[in-house]
């Protein structure tokens, strides 16, 4: 078998000497799909992450299938279909943007979505409460709860979940819209909390929290940076959009608020105006303490022509940054980020 860690020793992110990449390697050995797509990841247990994602033959597809692989003992696990499309013996849907979230009582959620676009998609899920050795039947979410649309819920309390969530309207507006779905029995049931997305487009939002009941979203959109909200009351209430200094070319993005309370956000910085695929050429990192003010700390990927896009991030409990992304559509890749001690 071939190897694919591709950065085995300690090495500066390049430009600063405050985080180091760790381990960097490509998930996926003889691939069961030609292209996949919208990683997610959670921890286990120690030493045990489950990462997900969705693949088949090109996005879109009726083939594209939800697949899940367990990393243990330093090693990635072949990948398990975990969910197809089939509706009934003679439709099928494709499947798009897994979400992988364990709540504070330890059950393990798997999010998805099936449906012809994400225009017209509905949400599902699968739970375990064995650390995904076995799992529940796939079931519907209820009327009106779509799951979290690309990153990972926040626990906002013992059995609140904030869940980020958005919609891409149908119709000549095309318009894109977000919202929050709330859940105060630590998942049986959610309902919606409304986001006033007025003189924006933004979707598939992203969760840091900042203690005392503060929390901030993170938007994809199409306005050329990302785009921010605030809730004061832990995510009850949601005040205005406004702007971000961060670039945003229309492509998703991820973000972890650290134990130390450091923010830290994966994202493609490049503006927008090049063709789609270029702009999704460079993946970098950056880091803030107040949301508001953030510096560059390390780049993942500095390409040209190739797709490095749709980050998800997660901080282990030995302190550790842990974020995949999609690697041009033919694989997902495994970055670890240490925080440099002082010296």
């Amino acid at each position: 078998m071939i190897s694919l860690l591709l950065t085995a020793k300690l090495s500066f992110c390049a430009g600063q000497d405050k985080w180091r990449i760790v381990r960097s390697e490509l998930i996926v050995t003889d691939a069961p799909f030609a292209q996949c797509h919208a990683s997610t990841l959670v921890e286990l247990t120690k030493d045990r992450l489950m990462a997900a994602w969705f693949g088949g033959s090109r996005e879109g597809a009726k083939d594209v299938c939800i697949w899940t692989s367990v990393y243990h003992n330093g090693k990635w696990g072949q990948p398990v279909k975990m969910a197809d499309g089939m509706v009934n013996d003679t439709l099928r849907y494709p499947c798009w943007n897994p979400v992988l979230f364990k709540n504070s009582a330890g059950k393990l959620f798997l999010f998805y979505k099936i449906g012809p676009s994400p225009r017209e998609w509905w949400g599902m899920q699968r739970t375990s409460d064995d650390d995904g050795r076995s799992w529940s039947s796939p079931t519907q979410l209820p009327k009106g709860i779509l799951g979290p649309i690309k990153n990972k819920p926040v626990q906002g309390g013992p059995e609140t979940i904030l869940s980020p969530s958005s919609v891409e309207e149908m119709g000549p507006r095309n318009k894109w819209t977000a919202h929050i779905e709330r859940s105060d029995d630590n998942g049986s049931h959610w309902r919606v909390v409304l986001i006033d997305t007025t003189g924006f487009d933004v979707i598939q939002p992203s969760l840091l929290s900042y203690g005392d009941g503060k929390v901030q979203l993170l938007f994809r959109s199409k306005q050329g940076r990302v785009i921010q909200c605030w809730s004061k009351d832990n995510g009850v209430h949601w005040g205005p959009l406004s702007v971000t200094t961060v670039p945003n070319p229309n492509s998703g993005l991820d973000a972890v608020t650290l134990r130390d309370g450091t923010q830290l956000i994966v994202y493609n910085p490049d503006p927008p105006g090049k063709e789609w695929y270029n702009v999704r050429a460079k993946l970098h990192v950056a880091v803030s303490q107040d949301g508001v003010h953030w510096d560059d700390v390390c780049p993942l990927e500095e390409g040209t022509k190739e797709e490095y896009s749709y980050p998800a991030v997660i901080q282990t409990k030995d302190g550790l940054v842990h974020i995949t992304y999609t690697y041009d559509r033919k694989n997902i890749k495994h970055v670890v980020l240490k925080q440099a001690g002082p010296n």
